[in-house]
């Protein structure tokens, strides 16, 4: 788990409006455009945003406060997670297992990789620039994980004793201690916040 992720909001209706063999190469080259590394536009709260009226205007990108980019943390606070939800109550487990498994969790049968990517969007990944996580998650998906977070975020504190307890530090293991996994997971929810308030959709692409 050693591959780094940027992830994006993206204006779906201007994505699905591309020819469909030319949406997964369009998307890469705005994410990973290095002529305006910054977009040209403000940096707040963990968002990069290209300047108004750029060729690029159509999406965003999120960066995880201390993650430097690395796909580690995600996969430790999925480890995580997968430890305590046994100890979480029923109401809360139910809305992080399914906010979790639509990002980044695999869900609760190990034998059974979840699937992170909507059909239809996409109709090859031959053209992916590197191997490794994707997320792919359009407006309706984005809707339904938004309203599984506000059904799990005010139990979520309810999480840092058996945390505490069950998910202890090991070796490489970046996301450790509750505050590590709420700020993460906190992290997921501002990016679908935005997402949903825009009505567009998410992309998690390997870099």
């Amino acid at each position: 788990m050693g591959m780094d992720m940027t992830v994006l909001v993206v204006d779906w209706a201007h994505l699905m409006d591309l020819a469909p063999e030319d949406r997964l190469r369009v998307v890469q080259e705005s994410a990973y455009a290095d002529d305006d590394p910054d977009g040209g536009g403000d940096v707040v709260d963990g968002w990069v945003w290209p300047a108004a009226g750029s060729e690029r205007a159509w999406l965003g990108r999120y960066e995880f406060p201390g993650t430097l980019g690395s796909y580690k943390p995600h996969f430790w606070a999925a480890e995580g997670w997968e430890t305590v939800r046994g100890a979480a109550g029923g109401g809360v487990r139910a809305a992080l297992d399914e906010f979790l498994e639509g990002l980044i969790w695999w869900g609760p049968q190990a034998d059974v990789d979840a699937e992170h990517v909507d059909p239809g969007v996409f109709p090859s990944l031959e053209g992916l620039w590197r191997p490794g996580p994707l997320i792919v998650r359009d407006p309706a998906t984005v809707a339904r994980l938004r309203r599984r977070w506000h059904e799990a975020a005010p139990e979520l504190e309810g999480l840092r004793i058996p945390y505490g307890e069950l998910a202890g530090r090991g070796p490489g293991q970046w996301v450790a201690g509750f505050e590590e996994f709420a700020e993460l997971v906190a992290g997921w929810a501002e990016v679908v916040e935005e997402a949903e308030r825009r009505q567009w959709g998410v992309i998690g692409l390997p870099i």
